[in-house]
C-alpha cells in the first residue's frame, strides 16, 4: 500500500477546519496534562515516579472497569495490554522522572516533539503522509515552544532528558497504533481508557513495590495532587484523548499536545514567573502552530491547475502519483 496524505479526494478546496466541538474536548486532555509539572513539583513527594505513575493509572482504571464493565475480547487482550504498556506503564514514570530532574519547561519542550515523532510513525504505520503545511507548523510549534520554556539558565540533566524523550516516544507510538486499531465494536473511549490505565497501573505495580516502594510520608497536598492526577488528569483526559484520536486526523490531533507546554508557563505565570518579549513571541508561535494544525493546507485552486500544464505530461499538478498526491 502506498503512502496517502491525510487530504481526501474530491474538488480542491482552500480549507476545512477540524470539528470544534472534539477538538476542545480533545484539547482539555493535553491541557490538564500541562498541570503535571507544577503538580509533581509542589506537592508530591520527591523520588517517587513509579510510585505517582501507579497511583495516577491503577485505581483510575479500575474505577472505569467498575463502571463500564466489559473486558477486552479476542486479540483485544495483546492490543490493550502493548496501548497500556506505552501511553501509561511507559509513560507515567518517565515522565514523573523527567518531572523531578528537569526544570518544568525543559521537561514540556521535550514533549513538544510529539507532533512531529507521531507525524514520521504514521508514514510507516498508518500510510499517512503528512502535508508540508504539518510538517513546517509542527517544526514551528516545537520552536515557539523551546523559545518559551528554554533560555541560558535551562538546566539539564542526561537521565531527565532521556527520560522525558523516552516517554514522549513512547506516548507517540501509542497514539499512533491507537488510531491504526481503533476501538471494538460497542466499546467507548471510557472503556478503552480503563483498560489502558489499568494494564498501565499493573505494569508498575511490581516495579514500584520492588524498586521504589511507598513514599514515608504522604500529607494533604500530595493526596490532593494524586486525586488530582489521577481523576483529571488520568481518567477524563484519557477519556476524552482516546475520544478525540478515533474522531480527528492524526495531523490534527498530535500537535494539541502542544498545550502541555503552554498550560505549564501560565502556571508559572500565575505564581510569579514573567515572560520576555522572546518568550512571548515563542509563545503565540506555538499557539498559532496549535491552530494552523487544525486546518488542511492550502491549496492552489482548480482552475489554476488547467492552466500551464504542459511539461506535466498526463498528470496535473495535485493529481494522485503513487498513491499520494504531489505538493
Amino acid at each position: 500500500m502506498h503512502p496517502s496524505t491525510e487530504r481526501s479526494s474530491g474538488p480542491p478546496r482552500i480549507s476545512r477546519t477540524q470539528p470544534l466541538a472534539t477538538v476542545a474536548l480533545t484539547a482539555f486532555a493535553p491541557a490538564a496534562w500541562g498541570t503535571t509539572y507544577a503538580v509533581t513539583t509542589e506537592l508530591l513527594p520527591p523520588g517517587h515516579p513509579m510510585f505517582a505513575g501507579l497511583v495516577r493509572a491503577l485505581p483510575a482504571g479500575l474505577l472505569a472497569l467498575a463502571i463500564t464493565r466489559v473486558l477486552p475480547r479476542g486479540d483485544w487482550w495483546w492490543k490493550a495490554g502493548v496501548l497500556g504498556a506505552l501511553n501509561i506503564g511507559t509513560l507515567f514514570p518517565l515522565l514523573f522522572l523527567a518531572a523531578e530532574r528537569l526544570p518544568g519547561g525543559v521537561a514540556a519542550t521535550l514533549g513538544a516533539t510529539q507532533p512531529l515523532l507521531v507525524a514520521g510513525l504514521a508514514i510507516g504505520a498508518l500510510h499517512v503522509r503528512p502535508t508540508v503545511w504539518r510538517w513546517v507548523w509542527g517544526v514551528l510549534g516545537l520552536a515557539g515552544v523551546g523559545l518559551v520554556v528554554l533560555g541560558p539558565e535551562a538546566r539539564l540533566d542526561t537521565v531527565g532528558v532521556l527520560a522525558g524523550l523516552g516517554g514522549t516516544t513512547a506516548m507517540a507510538a501509542g497514539t499512533v497504533l491507537t488510531k491504526r486499531w481503533g476501538r471494538p465494536p460497542g466499546v467507548g473511549p471510557l472503556t478503552l481508557a480503563g483498560w489502558q490505565l489499568t494494564v498501565g497501573g499493573a505494569l508498575l505495580l511490581p516495579l514500584t513495590l520492588a524498586i521504589e516502594g511507598v513514599p514515608q510520608r504522604i500529607d494533604a497536598g500530595a493526596a490532593a495532587g494524586y486525586l488530582w492526577l489521577g481523576s483529571v488528569g488520568g481518567l477524563i483526559a484519557y477519556t476524552l484523548w482516546f475520544r478525540g484520536i478515533g474522531q480527528l486526523s492524526v495531523g490534527a490531533s498530535a500537535p494539541l499536545v502542544l498545550l502541555s507546554p503552554l498550560v505549564a508557563t501560565v502556571i508559572g505565570i500565575a505564581l510569579g514567573e514573567s515572560l520576555s518579549l522572546p518568550q512571548s513571541l515563542g509563545f503565540a508561535l506555538a499557539l498559532a502552530a496549535l491552530l494552523a494544525a487544525q486546518l488542511e493546507s492550502p491549496t492552489v485552486p482548480a482552475r489554476v491547475l488547467m492552466r500551464g500544464g504542459r511539461g506535466l505530461g498526463s498528470r496535473g499538478r495535485g493529481e494522485r502519483v503513487g498513491g499520494g498526491r504531489v505538493r
